[in-house]
Parts: C-alpha cells; structure tokens; sequence
C-alpha cells in the first residue's frame, strides 16, 4: 500500500481516496480489484460537511497520513493540510539537489578507493 501521492476529496456529497496504490491481492485471479482505482470513505455527514467547508473555503487539502486495521476494517486518517507556497518548493528542491550532489560526491569517493 502506498500513501505518496494519495489525497481525499468531497465529490457529490461523497469523500473519496485518490491516487492510493494498493497492490493486488497475489493469489488471487482476474477478479482483482484495480491498484489506482478510488476508493469511497465512510464518514458522518457532519463530517463531511466540515471538512467539505474546510477546502473549499480555506483552499485546504485532505491528505491520508495512515492506514491501519481496526476489528477487521481498514482505517484510514486523514489530516488538513496547506499546500506548500512557490517559494516552499523552490527551497525543498535546491535542498533535494544537494544532498544528492553529496550522494553522489561519496559515491565517487568510494569508487576512487575501490
């Protein structure tokens, strides 16, 4: 199961589980479920409608942050989130480089005495 690029989103009333990969089940057959396929929440209706105000009025974002099993059921918690500003990513991408420049930089290294 891989939560990386996942998010929810309120659609028609409803919250869903996009971009979610969960693998297929491996000994199973062509009856298999889809690994990219949506995946509706159960939630109150207040809840919905909370955090359904919560992004469209704010611009906030529902990101999952764990699964987990509860009495046989799949949990899924999701948190409220900003988007990181232009400048915020600008940033985590010049730290991105660098660390793999200095990755890279040791690999040479160790190269060199092999």
């Amino acid at each position: 199961m891989q939560l990386k690029e996942a998010y929810a989103d309120i659609q028609g009333n409803e919250a869903w589980l996009l971009n979610a990969h969960i693998s297929e089940y491996s000994h199973g057959n062509r009856e298999n479920h889809q690994p990219m396929r949506k995946r509706k929440l159960l939630l109150h209706r207040q809840e919905i409608d909370k955090l359904f105000g919560l992004v469209r009025e704010k611009g906030l974002a529902l990101i999952p942050t764990k699964l987990y099993l509860k009495n046989g059921r799949v949990k899924c918690e999701i948190a409220v989130a900003r988007g990181k500003k232009l400048h915020d990513k600008r940033e985590s991408e010049r730290a991105r480089e660098q660390q793999e420049e200095a990755r890279q930089a040791v690999r040479r290294s160790k190269a060199d005495w092999d």
